[in-house]
């Protein structure tokens, strides 16, 4: 073949292929102008774009190679689950951990069982009834994910509840698929498989992050005066696709494994950066996965399947609205945020797809499942930007016109459940215990694999070749051995239960397990190398060198502890950030900002900026260089680069966010002073009973702000300063600890 030959058959292929790229983003640009001409969320445009370049849709040019779209659009869907590891972090994600699990863990429950049982009810088989209840359980990460964007709503407090019992649900979900495959080819259940199944994802997430947080953060700091945004872009989507391989490689969702890779460089100095630079990559993918599940949205189907589609569309709407509410709400979250958590979780999506496609490749469903799934996707796709936006105005409909009685439960079962932060010394004991034995356990474990794998292979056929294998290996975990029989975490706590007599005997029986395991693991690490007469002399001589070297062992893991500890926590130490969210009642929400160079408010003093007046928020601190100012005075300005922590309500913060006139910042936490206190003090026979808050004085005399009043019966956050002060009144303070107690006391 020459060469002109070669170029006009390699034209032949690309041409189809440029063509359809070029008709998806035509198609998707034209319907995002529209749509935000109209207002409406661009999620929909996208699939009515995808709608019209689909090949059921004969009055407009159609995508020719479809299977290259689906190729893009799975990267769309690593790409956006990467951007969302990039914004909600591990640590992030533990904050709200208990309510996200509740609350994924009852809607799944809740729709399994009730997508079963309409199944049946239509006289499906009783494999389809199963599939049906999982893929009616799942909702959608990236469809969400989007419509956040798109309507704002992203740093509001409901919005950290959704996107953590999303990613609890996808996480569920891998689980599910597994146990659904075991189902389908033996037709019975494998309590076995599904259990090796949880602890295969436990140790290789463990094992993920400790390596991943170990690593990377040191990488991208030790090159950080060589790395450009080119060369950071590069490295950046180079490791989320690696994770994405090895997450595949070991039968793991490739979405999960860019999800853990964003949230290893989430904890990073450079996270925001990248979460920049990767954004116009994951807009670009992500538009051509939205089309995508736009071109799936078939007429025809939809006809001949239109009442199982319509059916199935309301229990999915209604039925995941309200089990995920009550999750919500289980898991004491107010009323409102609990209702507008249940509204957003209303949909079905790609892993709907991907357990429905599941069913297909096992011959486990019948071929009209997959279809009816796409629809009832499509259906429930195009209403949620409208439950999103909705839901605020019903769940204060709700609030307002339920029995006084049912609302004022739920508001105790809230406040009782958020206000139990205090454990027992022994829960911190146990919990400290569980976490370095698992961490412990799975590092270890990987470097007897690696070593069984790699080192053994290349030593065998040497003379003393096992024992040098065996040795090396041996230096390596050393320090985690010596860390999993002595290291103790808890210290302060656990020498307080050693005080008590009868908790010394279960402190002996955790050191003893530890011990044990410590020397399970030397003698399953010698006997991979040597027979069973040998390793007991090996044991012996192991453990002499062990205590010997005692000392420098402990000096050793202590290095790679604070190392890892450096890099966990670096973020917050670069950045200086903490949110305090005991620092404000009810519905109040803290937010950092930061003040640019361009602002028209830079230079100007508190009391002419009049921000409490305007907008209703009040302004807590003030962070400048190496400076914070808690509690600023109304002299005090605002300069450029200031970062400014603000309370205020989701709508006041929103407010402040259009008055700064500024790109959405990322909301970091900020590091308090541990004196800056919310108090509660009931009025009763103080001598400012009768007066206004500014004649009280209160903010001279506590050196704080008065962020809220309960007054007979009625809650105002961020009271104005002409509010008079009743008997029975019940404020809420922030501000200095001791002068706050000097008050309660008088």
């Amino acid at each position: 073949m020459n060469p002109a030959e070669k170029v006009a058959e390699l034209s032949h292929h690309l041409e189809p292929l440029i063509s359809d790229l070029g008709l998806i983003l035509m198609t998707a640009g034209i319907a995002v102008l529209i749509f935000k001409k109209l207002k409406q969320p661009l999620v929909l445009g996208y699939l009515i774009a995808g709608f019209l370049a689909g090949n059921h849709f004969d009055f407009f040019p159609s995508v020719k190679e479809i299977k290259s779209v689906e190729v893009w659009a799975e990267i769309g869907i690593i790409f956006l689950l990467f951007s969302l590891g990039l914004e909600f972090s591990f640590k992030k994600l533990m904050k709200v951990g208990g309510t996200a699990s509740i609350t994924a863990s009852t809607q799944i429950v809740t729709m399994c069982f009730l997508g079963y049982s309409v199944g049946q009810w239509m006289d499906w088989s009783k494999m389809d009834s199963i599939f049906l209840g999982v893929i009616l359980s799942i909702s959608s990460t990236t469809i969400i994910l989007k419509s956040f964007d798109e309507l704002g709503v992203k740093t509001q407090k409901f919005a950290g509840n959704v996107i953590g019992s999303l990613i609890v649900q996808d996480i569920l979900a891998i689980l599910m698929m597994v146990l659904l495959s075991t189902i389908a080819v033996s037709n019975q259940f494998s309590g076995m498989a599904l259990f090796l199944s949880v602890l295969k994802l436990v140790f290789f997430l463990v094992l993920w992050f400790l390596g991943g947080i170990f690593i990377i953060p040191t990488v991208l700091k030790k090159t950080k005066h060589l790395l450009t945004d080119e060369m950071l872009l590069i490295i950046s989507l180079a490791l989320c696709l690696t994770m994405v391989g090895l997450a595949a490689n070991v039968g793991f969702s490739p979405a999960l494994g860019a999800f853990i890779m964003g949230s290893i460089i989430a904890e990073t100095t450079q996270a925001e950066h990248i979460e920049h630079l990767v954004k116009p990559v994951k807009d670009l993918f992500g538009a051509v996965f939205f089309v995508s599940v736009g071109m799936l949205i078939d007429p025809e189907i939809l006809y001949e399947h239109a009442i199982p589609v319509v059916i199935l569309s309301f229990v999915t709407i209604f039925g995941q609205s309200i089990s995920s509410t009550f999750g919500a709400l289980l898991s004491g979250q107010p009323l409102k945020d609990s209702i507008r958590t249940g509204m957003s979780l209303s949909q079905i999506g790609e892993f709907s797809f991907i357990i429905a496609t599941l069913g297909v490749t096992l011959n486990a469903t019948n071929s009209f499942l997959y279809p009816i799934v796409v629809a009832v996707s499509a259906v429930t796709v195009f209403t949620t930007p409208f439950m999103i936006k909705y839901s605020l105005p019903f769940s204060e409909y709700l609030a307002h016109n339920l029995p006084r009685k049912w609302t004022k439960r739920i508001e105790r079962y809230s406040a009782s459940t958020q206000a139990i932060k205090t454990v027992s010394l022994w829960q911190t004991v146990i919990n400290a215990f569980l976490i370095q034995v698992i961490a412990l356990v799975v590092i270890i474990l990987a470097i007897i694999s690696l070593s069984t794998t790699y080192i053994q292979p290349l030593v065998a056929d040497y003379h003393f070749g096992n024992a040098l294998g065996s040795l090396i290996t041996l230096s390596i975990i050393s320090p985690f051995l010596w860390a999993l029989a002595f290291r103790r975490g808890a210290a302060e706590e656990m020498e307080q239960l050693l005080v008590d007599r009868k908790s010394r005997g279960p402190i002996t029986m955790l050191f003893f397990i530890r011990v044990v395991l410590s020397i399970f693991f030397i003698v399953l690490l010698l006997n991979t190398f040597f027979s069973q007469k040998i390793t007991l002399i090996a044991l012996i001589i192991a453990i002499i060198i062990y205590l010997i070297f005692r000392k420098k062992l402990h000096i050793q893991y202590h290095k790679i502890e604070d190392h890892f500890l450096a890099n966990l926590h670096g973020r917050e130490i670069e950045k200086a950030k903490r949110s305090r969210s005991d620092l404000t009642p009810w519905d109040g929400h803290m937010a950092v900002f930061d003040i640019v160079k361009e602002s028209n408010i830079a230079g100007e003093s508190l009391r002419n900026l009049q921000l409490r007046e305007l907008l209703g928020i009040n302004i807590v601190s003030i962070k400048r260089g190496e400076i914070t100012i808690h509690i600023p005075q109304r002299n005090e300005r605002i300069f450029p680069g200031d970062e400014i922590c603000v309370i205020g309500t989701d709508i006041q913060v929103q407010e402040f966010k259009k008055y700064l006139d500024q790109h959405e910042t990322d909301v970091s936490p900020e590091i308090v002073e541990p004196d800056i206190v919310l108090s509660q003090i009931e009025l009763k026979n103080h001598t400012f009973i009768g007066k206004s808050i500014k004649e009280s004085k209160l903010r001279e005399k506590t050196k704080g702000l008065i962020v809220g009043i309960e007054k007979r019966g009625y809650r105002i956050l961020n009271p104005e300063s002409y509010i008079i002060l009743e008997k029975d009144d019940i404020l809420w303070i922030v501000g200095d600890k001791k002068l706050l107690a000097d008050l309660v006391h008088d």
